[in-house]
């Protein structure tokens, strides 16, 4: 029973994570020109009226170059030895772009319990992150999150579509257009 409560609140706590990462980050109307000070007379030069930019998609869209999807071999959580010069890459991309915060979506395939599967995905994201962090990037641009097999990249339940559901994503946040183009 302490079991099954604990997992539950581990799926809970994932979902109000993920729903408040994504409210976090959503601009809302007239809110453009409004300084931190709460004012809303006084304009804040830093913040643009300009919708942002992000690929929701993040490196698993192929659109972000130098910023690559890593992926997973069955039922692991260690990066891979052919998978560590995409994090090379990906470590680098986050010294070109040094104001910008990177969300590290941990996935796996549909095999396995929700619950298993979210720890899986979680452990995916941090051993990326701990990567990441032996290559430079401060700890304090990363974040990490765990979706489980919630979001599949690969229709089917063939080894390839497995395959490519296993991986972490990079998700820029707070990023204008203009800053995810190569440098």
């Amino acid at each position: 029973m302490k079991a099954s409560k604990t997992c539950f609140q581990i799926i809970i706590a994932a979902f109000f994570a993920a729903q408040l990462s994504a409210c976090a980050h959503k601009k809302v109307a007239g809110d453009a020109g409004v300084s931190g000070s709460g004012d809303p007379t006084v304009m804040d030069s830093t913040i643009s009226s300009q919708p942002l930019g992000l690929d929701a998609s993040g490196s698993d869209s192929g659109n972000i170059e130098g910023l690559h999807t890593v992926h997973f071999e069955f039922d692991r959580s260690v990066v891979i030895a052919s998978e560590r010069e995409l994090l090379g890459q990906n470590a680098q991309w986050m010294k070109n772009h040094p104001s910008l915060t990177l969300q590290i979506e941990g996935h796996c395939d549909a095999r396995g319990s929700v619950e298993y599967n979210l720890a899986l995905g979680e452990r995916r994201a941090k051993a990326v992150m701990n990567e990441l962090k032996a290559l430079g990037v401060p700890a304090s641009r990363m974040t990490v999150i765990s979706f489980g097999e919630e979001r599949p990249v690969a229709a089917g339940d063939s080894e390839e579509a497995y395959a490519k559901s296993r991986r972490a994503n990079f998700v820029p946040l707070d990023a204008p257009v203009n800053q995810l183009s190569a440098n």
